[in-house]
């Protein structure tokens, strides 16, 4: 009677093992960076970087490969596509799909200050400011810094703080890059709704330039109005009436365009960025900073996606600044730059 009373056992779900089939055998180059974003020898040299931290300490024939979690991770992050979907198109379950994004999105973290660093010798330094010089003639620029919002699913903890000024939520992500469009600094760790300039301001870039800059020497970085113009950070003229300021904001407009241009490059070489993140904010944060580090590798393999703005940039000596001997405040050293350079 009593097995009678008992609801029927739920059938079991047959364990279905796969091989190690390469997801490039069929694949030439260009078919590849439509799926992955990546050729096969670049995919070649993530699996080569990132074997020591993805290789599974077993020797079961049914485990995951190097290869085919690099190939899931780079598949998620290209399409933005949910991962059952993903699951689906390559084989897996989910469950499997989102182990591996989570695993690959950690190895590159792991991995990110070799490849996303702010530039601290000479030479780097150099080649950056002679970049930016011969691409817009703005002199000593070190990088330009803005904000991109990832949008996200509305979350369970302080959802209204993650509502950005557009009303959608998301992550809002500060960044800072080079003439290249080289990312040299990441910081995701703010909900939508908090301003660029706070973002900055708590931001260990921040503290790093308010400690050790030492005026024009070591050049300066380019940010909008949502900035405060300091000696290390640059901002337009609000109300620019004299010819030279003029020509500062029309310089200044088309050398920081360079960091819109690598956020929509960065969306449209990873769609999970474009596309609202289903995932918790930490995670969207880890996975936008592991997205950082593969655009980087991309352009130093010159991975094709647009054309390169600025390729072939020789190595040379930066423009030399006269030295700034005034009030040592964001103002006076914009006037200073402004009257040297652009009253002509």
């Amino acid at each position: 009677m009593a097995a009678l009373l008992m609801p029927p056992l739920r059938p079991r779900k047959d364990r279905v093992f796969r091989g190690t089939i390469s997801h490039l055998t069929n694949l030439n180059d260009d078919e590849l960076r439509r799926r992955y974003r990546f050729g096969k020898d670049s995919i070649a040299y993530l699996c080569n970087l990132l074997q020591d931290r993805l290789r599974r300490p077993t020797n079961k024939a049914t485990a995951l490969t190097v290869e085919q979690q690099v190939c899931i991770a780079l598949r998620f992050s290209a399409s933005g596509s949910f991962l059952q979907v993903i699951g689906d198109t390559l084989g897996y379950d989910k469950g499997t799909v989102s182990r591996v994004v989570n695993d690959v999105t950690d190895a590159l973290i792991d991995i990110k200050d070799d490849f996303v660093s702010w530039p601290t010798d000479v030479d780097s330094i150099n080649r950056i400011k002679c970049g930016f010089y011969r691409q817009s003639n703005f002199p000593n620029v070190l990088g330009c810094i803005d904000c991109t919002h990832v949008r996200i699913q509305a979350p369970s903890d302080d959802e209204p703080s993650y509502v950005n000024r557009k009303g959608y939520h998301s992550i809002n992500v500060q960044a800072v890059c080079d003439f290249e469009g080289r990312f040299t600094n990441i910081f995701a760790n703010w909900p939508g709704s908090t301003h660029d300039s706070h973002i900055f301001n708590t931001s260990t870039l921040s503290n790093h330039l308010q400690t050790n800059h030492r005026g024009l020497i070591d050049g300066v970085i380019l940010g909008d109005s949502g900035y405060a113009c300091r000696p290390y950070l640059l901002t337009p003229y609000a109300n620019p009436t004299e010819r030279h300021q003029q020509r500062f904001n029309g310089c200044h407009a088309s050398t920081r365009s360079v960091i819109e241009r690598t956020f929509g490059i960065l969306k449209r070489r990873f769609h999970v960025l474009h596309s609202e993140v289903r995932m918790k904010p930490e995670k969207v944060c880890r996975i936008f900073g592991a997205c950082a580090v593969l655009h980087n590798i991309a352009l130093s393999r010159n991975e094709p996606l647009v054309n390169d703005d600025g390729a072939g940039v020789r190595l040379d000596q930066p423009v030399q600044v006269p030295a700034f001997l005034g009030v040592q405040d964001g103002r006076n050293t914009r006037e200073h730059v402004a009257r040297v350079f652009f009253n002509h």
